[in-house]
């Protein structure tokens, strides 16, 4: 296990954004789809990608890292399999990644044939009824090994065209998953959301890859997919854009930092559907300066106020928020947060109770928090709870720490951002390995 001790220091100067890592799964997905060859360019590598890509070549995709023409980034050459789903290897590992799984599932039993989905850490626990219910409708055997744990999880059976149902406020990865498979079938599908839905950002996500590769979707209001079959994907050379929830860490850092101090963060796409975009409006709701430019913005040091932050859209930015919420004037609620409970870890729990270690005032509700915001925080002990997220998030709140941060399981931030560390002593973070 990495341990750190972070000193309080100022953070400033310019820091690449990682690709985003929900269009880069996307992405490589629907080029392994894909007939004949394309190359998916500015890939920040991560665990959770790295996962997606093994998954592929298990499922018929060839697929060589090369280089890349973008700084710190790789690129992917990828040999679509056509759509023709042959196992190379019908064990499919996933790490930690629920995009890998949730995406993979409907892929994978396209082919008819045995498999079984592994996991590690929390992920062997995250839900997967949604799909569980599509397999009892349709007769598609399954099995899981563990009364408690998810996976392994054996399918047998092969996915049919027809209506599928499934709820919309659990993830929108299962959504994504069938969207991805449903249109190889050889009849026309329809796919019908039974509940509201959240994290459509995410739905657009999928349904703006899926439109660049050449399937066409009828998106009814985000209430009914109707989904025409024996498309085929086509291949192209594509470059994933900046990714908004990693970019949120050092928006947030700069807006901590002294008056007039401030950090640039460069590589996102203003024009993106991503739902973490949000974290721009929300900033700026709170009070923090921010100049925006093409592929570049700059959050300054600025004197933040409380707001109410509505997480159902953007879920991915809520521990990041929480810091700056404990550090900003005023009592600000987090609401509609409770799909945070079944992340990498129970995500409300955690951010607060590790800040409130650190002196935070953060109450937690069974759906949001209440955060009391305070000037500065103390410092002290606190634990990253395996998860990427946390661990980022509770390094931003040392810049405003009166004395050191001791971080127990640092590493964990190469689930998403493996450069993390790197980028932030390049900032001017101050940071000691015990």
């Amino acid at each position: 296990m990495k341990n750190l001790v972070i000193y309080p220091s100022l953070l400033t100067g310019t820091v690449q954004i990682p690709s985003s890592k929900s269009m880069g799964h996307r992405e490589i997905i629907c080029a392994s789809l894909s007939k004949g060859r394309s190359i998916v360019d500015n890939i920040s590598i991560s665990k959770d990608i790295l996962a997606t890509c093994s998954g592929l070549r298990s499922l018929g995709a060839k697929i060589e890292e090369i280089p890349s023409r973008y700084p710190k980034r790789k690129a992917f050459l990828i040999e679509g399999n056509d759509g023709k789903i042959k196992l190379e290897n019908n064990r499919i590992f996933c790490k930690e990644s629920g995009s890998t799984l949730r995406f993979l599932i409907p892929i994978g039993i396209l082919s008819g044939e045995k498999i079984i989905f592994e996991g590690e850490g929390k992920l062997t626990e995250r839900p997967l009824d949604p799909y569980f219910e599509i397999f009892k409708e349709k007769n598609i055997d399954y099995k899981t090994f563990n009364e408690i744990k998810n996976l392994p999880l054996e399918i047998d059976g092969k996915l049919k065209s027809g209506e599928y149902s499934l709820v919309g406020d659990v993830s929108s990865q299962f959504i994504s998953g069938l969207l991805f498979a449903l249109p190889l079938l050889e009849g026309d599908s329809v796919l019908k959301i039974t509940t509201k839905l959240e994290s459509a950002s995410y739905i657009d996500l999928t349904l703006k890859s899926l439109s660049k590769y050449g399937i066409k979707i009828e998106n009814k209001n985000h209430k009914e997919y109707i989904i025409e079959g024996n498309q085929k994907y086509k291949n192209l050379d594509s470059v994933v854009e900046g990714d908004y929830s990693q970019g949120a860490f050092w928006l947030v850092a700069g807006g901590l930092n002294p008056q007039s101090e401030s950090i640039i963060s460069e590589g996102l796409d203003l024009d993106s559907l991503q739902g973490d975009k949000k974290i721009l409006e929300i900033l700026e709701r709170m009070g923090v300066k921010l100049k925006i430019e093409k592929n570049k913005i700059e959050s300054f040091g600025s004197k933040s106020f409380s707001t109410i932050i509505d997480a159902s859209d953007c879920p991915d930015i809520i521990p990041i928020l929480t810091v700056l919420a404990s550090l900003s004037e005023g009592v600000t609620k987090i609401i509609n947060a409770k799909r945070l409970r079944i992340k990498e870890c129970d995500r409300l729990n955690a951010i607060a109770t590790e800040l409130n270690k650190l002196g935070a005032d953060i109450e937690e509700l069974e759906d949001g928090l209440i955060i009391k915001g305070k000037e500065f925080l103390q410092g002290g002990e606190v634990s990253c709870w395996n998860d990427h997220r946390i661990a980022m998030s509770l390094a931003v709140a040392s810049i405003k720490c009166k004395d050191k941060i001791i971080l127990h399981g640092a590493e964990c931030v190469e689930k998403s951002y493996p450069e993390f560390w790197n980028d932030f002593v390049n900032l001017g973070g101050k940071i000691e390995e015990i």
